[in-house]
């Protein structure tokens, strides 16, 4: 029995664009292993067997009768996955991000599984570098794996297993393709109807799928899908990407956090809303007291007496407050957005998004890559993603990482998304640029350290 792709995911494989791909990306830089790079593309090729939906692809039924399914690859090739590049000297940290943009720019082969790493060796201080890029049809869930969570140990001298003598199935054929859908199609007509008309439509037709939805996903809409404001950030975009990379202190952040209250995510928001104000100005936009860009930011949810998350994402429509020119009274309207979105009927959740726009949760840094296209510049500006990560040093193929930082996919209309992560002791903002309309995302990347500076001055 073949496996087939979920109706959520079969659409974002469909409507992905050549120029606006869909992966997310992931950039973890590494003290050099003992063994170079061959030590790093030996530990991805041992770690496989943990990630089996890496060995695959997806078949599309002939005549989209039915979702495409997962089958293994009978000419799969590690070396074509694993890719070994290098950035010349000096290796600065610029020279790297240049790489991370185009190669995060360039879509994956629809042919092949969907993921890459690349390994980037020349880095300033005998460091090395590994960039993941993953689709998100591979990731359906919190609790799904990704690539660079495998290679990663908690210890310098953790094991490394040996490679796995794997032997693909045989792929299913055009025949066998069609027969299965047809006997699902007998089976649950309904079911499968609904997964291939989901899968062919294009977005342009949303006004036609709300007029489909449930009557709760309409009162949804009308009370949260409200215009975002106007926006340098939702202009129209092309195909090439700049990327950047700020930092701070955990512990400055929690400072923060101490002397004005709030949570640690509230804390990150404001540094985020002060730096855009920042930009703003910079690019000669007027910034008035009502100024605001609309965020969407996903956070993960878990009922009353749940042990761990269930997998399940709430997406807040989260107004910040870029007009106001006070950083403690920033953060103060932020707390309160964060703590009243719900209260006040602004908390989109994920369930309702799905029935909207083709929306749902893969990770919570995949959520951004999840919105539906069309509807991306009605409901918000940018996607602000924050993941708290381990407070532990971490290891690959007995290298210390060092910095990690997430690329987070943009969506037409999307000039800038923000992904954000913490790893022993430091915080991490990856900033995913397009390179026509946001091309000085470097300025914004220092503007942001710099109001991590002004929020620790104001907590004295």
């Amino acid at each position: 029995m073949v496996e087939r792709l979920t109706t959520l995911d079969a659409s974002f494989f469909y409507l992905e664009r050549p120029d606006s791909p869909m992966h997310v990306a992931g950039v973890l830089v590494l003290e050099t292993p003992a063994g170079g790079l061959d030590a790093l593309a030996s530990l991805v090729e041992a770690r496989l067997p943990l990630v089996p939906r890496y060995r695959q692809r997806v078949l599309e039924v002939p005549g989209n009768l039915a979702n495409p399914v997962w089958a293994d690859d009978p000419d799969f090739d590690v070396d074509y996955h694993v890719r070994r590049s290098a950035v010349p000297r000096p290796g600065t940290e610029a020279q790297l991000l240049d790489l991370v943009s185009r190669v995060t720019a360039r879509p994956l082969d629809r042919n092949r599984p969907l993921w890459e790493v690349y390994l980037v060796e020349g880095l300033a201080g005998g460091r090395v570098a590994v960039v993941t890029k993953t689709h998100p049809a591979l990731v359906d869930g919190l609790g799904a794996v990704d690539i660079a969570q495998v290679l990663l140990d908690v210890a310098p001298n953790a094991p490394t297993p040996a490679p796995d003598e794997w032997r693909p199935r045989r792929p299913p054929g055009a025949v066998e393709l069609v027969r299965d859908a047809v006997g699902e199609y007998v089976r649950r007509p309904s079911t499968v109807v609904d997964a291939a008309r989901h899968a062919v439509t294009d977005l342009q037709s949303t006004g036609a799928r709300l007029a489909g939805a449930t009557t709760g996903a309409l009162r949804a809409a009308r009370s949260a899908l409200f215009a975002a404001p106007d926006s340098p950030l939702n202009a129209t975009r092309g195909s090439q990407r700049r990327v950047a990379v700020a930092r701070a202190d955990l512990d400055d952040v929690k400072a923060v956090r101490k002397a004005h209250g709030g949570t640690v995510n509230d804390v990150l928001l404001t540094v985020v809303t002060g730096a855009l104000r920042d930009w703003l100005l910079s690019r000669g936009q007027a910034v008035l007291s009502s100024t605001s860009l609309r965020a969407l930011v996903p956070v993960s949810v878990q009922d009353e007496g749940e042990e761990a998350p269930a997998g399940r994402v709430s997406a807040h429509l989260v107004d910040l407050p870029v007009g106001e020119p006070s950083p403690g009274v920033r953060l103060a309207r932020v707390s309160y957005a964060m703590r009243g979105v719900s209260q006040h009927g602004r908390s989109v959740g994920a369930e309702t998004l799905i029935a909207l726009t083709g929306f749902a949760p893969p990770t919570l840094h995949a959520l951004g890559a999840r919105t539906a296209r069309g509807l991306s510049r009605r409901l918000f500006n940018l996607v602000v993603t924050n993941v708290p990560g381990p407070q532990v040093p971490l290891y690959a193929a007995g290298s210390r990482m060092l910095e990690v930082f997430p690329v987070v996919p943009l969506a037409p209309g999307q000039g800038l998304s923000v992904g954000i992560t913490s790893y022993d002791g430091r915080v991490f903002f990856g900033l995913n640029a397009d390179r026509d309309g946001v091309g000085d995302v470097d300025v914004l990347a220092d503007l942001i350290e710099q109001e991590v500076d002004v929020l620790v001055e104001s907590a004295g």
